[in-house]
């Protein structure tokens, strides 16, 4: 066998044994190439600026980037109440209530920072009308792999920190 020949078997089994980084950190790959899809919502977490926690509502949603600049994002209360009525347009007032306390929607264009790992939103329609057009809306991404994609949401204007966990749409 000539050393050629060796030494790419040497490299074959190599790649095999250790893999690639787990990270989902690939060469090649940008910080928003990792980023675009469509990701379910798994978990959250809120806390106040004294650090005690915020009980969250079960909860469903996705988040989708697109390569061209544009996301959506939704969460939806799972243990939302249904309208007696069967008409959505005829909800109770406690009904309509917990629908419209327990649905958070928004869309509009994105940036990212691949430096701060820092995704710049700009909402432009949202379910809570005082988001639209709020300056430095920034979502931090503290992890992403090829399946889960986890950011916080520094400040909301309540003034709680939001830890999000999202898996990635098959």
């Amino acid at each position: 066998m000539n050393r050629r020949h060796t030494l790419g078997l040497f490299a074959a089994a190599t790649i095999s044994i250790v893999g690639f980084p787990k990270d989902g950190i690939c060469q090649g790959k940008t910080l928003k190439d990792q980023v675009v899809g469509t990701w379910i919502y798994a978990s959250s977490t809120a806390t106040r600026e004294d650090g005690s926690a915020v009980e969250r509502p079960k909860l469903q949603g996705a988040v989708t980037y697109t390569a061209e600049g544009r996301f959506h994002f939704i969460t939806v209360r799972s243990d939302a109440p249904k309208y007696l009525s069967g008409d959505s347009a005829r909800p109770s007032p406690e009904e309509a209530m917990a629908i419209a306390s327990g649905v958070i929607a928004y869309t509009g264009t994105y940036t990212l920072d691949e430096n701060t790992k820092t995704i710049h939103v700009n909402i432009e329609t949202s379910s809570f009308p005082n988001l639209v057009g709020a300056p430095n809306q920034r979502r931090v991404i503290t992890s992403i792999s090829d399946d889960e994609l986890k950011f916080t949401n520094p400040r909301t204007p309540a003034g709680i920190t939001l830890g999000f966990v999202f898996k990635r749409a098959k």
